[in-house]
């Protein structure tokens, strides 16, 4: 890691995390430990405008897409024909600054595999850059660590001759409190009159920074915040809140930190986090100074193959942690009730197909409008898994959803031209072609 110029707390937060992790330490949260979170709503007195231009955004662009079989960042998957996720991010922020005629510095968190193309791509846009707006010290880009992937059996570095780059991976999203320490970016900002910081992750298309949400931050008087949602049957697999029994603590539990045993039971905690996160700057400046860059967060081991598109390839682990888990160590720190309209997450192949679907649409200021009454729950074979056999499958574009409460494909099938999926559809096991025009009607199947 120092060869490679891995900064120096990366290095001890990842020594540190070994050893515990050799130590057996258990990094699961058990239902006994914890109680339920009430989450209180999005309650604005007055919004004010003029506190946009007090506030600072990074969204997180580290991840290659690594579950739908990719190599290279997500965020470069197109959404529509002609954008991709990253071309709307950039969008929406040129909207929003010239909306509120506000200078809303923007900073993309990447890793050493996301950072070319991604910057390659932003350069399409015009302004996009921090230094158009006179902000020359806030850069367009900080850079994830990296640290080695470790084998499963024995939790030493990984060998790969065949592509070293498998040997590393980033630590995961948490990694960003240690990037803002070595960066010095907070102090930055703090000095520049940034009084707030909102992060979010590249592949939620919801996540923008409106007066309503920045007023909201700015009045409840928090020094971080969570926007949260109540679990739909979609959240399965997100962070959901709870209390640490032990200390009153609102504590974010992630699914690798639920125990297998008790998966089922955690649907009755009512909330999952979004990952969309509002920092008050000065307060986690603070507390990073004094815990020198570590925020100590509770580690999740994350097992994988070293090459993540062969699965037969040596197993490995990395280990990882989540940026909300952060909630724990604030005091006062507290969550918001919002709507489905600001969390609209593509973590799988499902949620791509529901995405790219006339279920949602592009406006004029960029923003992604959900037309559909609901949002339809898909649940797609191995099949589809992967992006290029996903994309293969769907030849003519997706299905039409916006009639659709859930689709279920248990088999291999093709989509042809102009499908609508109508109520509740599920095709099984046997597979084929749907023919171009045709109209899979499942609304009587519950009515």
């Amino acid at each position: 890691m120092e060869q490679a110029g891995v900064d120096a707390t990366a290095i001890s937060v990842f020594e540190r995390q070994v050893e515990q992790v050799q130590a057996g330490v258990s990094t699961m949260i058990y239902d006994a430990d914890v109680g339920p979170w009430e989450s209180p709503q999005l309650d604005v007195l007055e919004v004010d405008d003029s506190l946009v231009a007090q506030t600072a955004m990074i969204r997180l662009n580290g991840g290659l897409g690594t579950s739908m079989g990719m190599n290279r960042a997500k965020s470069l998957l197109p959404v529509t024909d002609e954008l991709s996720f990253l071309d709307i991010i950039a969008r929406q922020v040129l909207s929003t600054r010239s909306h509120y005629n506000a200078g809303i510095p923007l900073t993309f968190l990447h890793s050493f595999r996301t950072s070319a193309d991604c910057l390659a791509a932003l350069a399409q846009h015009d302004g996009i850059e921090n230094a158009a707006m006179k902000l020359a010290g806030v850069p367009l880009e900080l850079m994830q660590n990296q640290e080695p992937k470790l084998l499963a059996d024995e939790l030493t570095p990984v060998e790969w001759p065949a592509e070293p780059e498998l040997e590393w991976c980033p630590p995961g999203h948490g990694d960003l409190y240690t990037v803002l320490h070595a960066s010095g970016l907070l102090a930055k900002l703090l000095e520049a009159g940034y009084r707030w910081l909102f992060v979010a992750n590249s592949d939620n298309l919801g996540a923008r920074v409106t007066a309503e949400m920045v007023s909201w931050f700015a009045g409840c008087g928090a020094p971080f915040a969570l926007e949260a949602v109540r679990r739909s049957k979609s959240d399965r697999k997100g962070g959901h809140f709870v209390t640490r029994r032990s200390d009153g603590r609102l504590v974010l539990r992630e699914s690798a930190q639920t125990p297998p045993e008790e998966v089922d039971a955690s649907q009755r905690y009512g909330y999952s986090s979004t990952n969309n996160l509002w920092l008050d700057i000065a307060d986690v400046n603070d507390l990073l100074a004094e815990q020198g860059g570590d925020m100590h967060l509770p580690i999740i081991v994350n097992r994988k193959t070293v090459d993540p598109s062969d699965a037969t390839s040596l197993a490995v682990v990395q280990l990882e942690t989540a940026m909300g888990a952060a909630v724990e160590s604030f005091q006062g720190a507290t969550t918001v009730e919002i709507g489905r309209d600001r969390f609209i997450p593509v973590k799988t192949t499902n949620d791509l197909l529901v995405v790219r679907s006339d279920c949602y649409r592009l406006t004029d200021d960029n923003s992604l409008v959900q037309d559909s009454a609901q949002t339809p729950f898909v649940e797609l074979s191995a099949a589809y898994k992967v992006i290029h056999d996903f994309d293969a499958r769907f030849p003519a574009g997706p299905p039409s959803l916006i009639d659709a409460r859930s689709l279920i494909v248990r088999g291999d099938w093709t989509f042809g031209e102009g499908v609508t999926v109508v109520g509740d559809v599920e095709l099984g096991l046997e597979g084929g072609a749907i023919p171009d025009g045709a109209v899979l009607d499942g609304s009587e199947a519950r009515s």
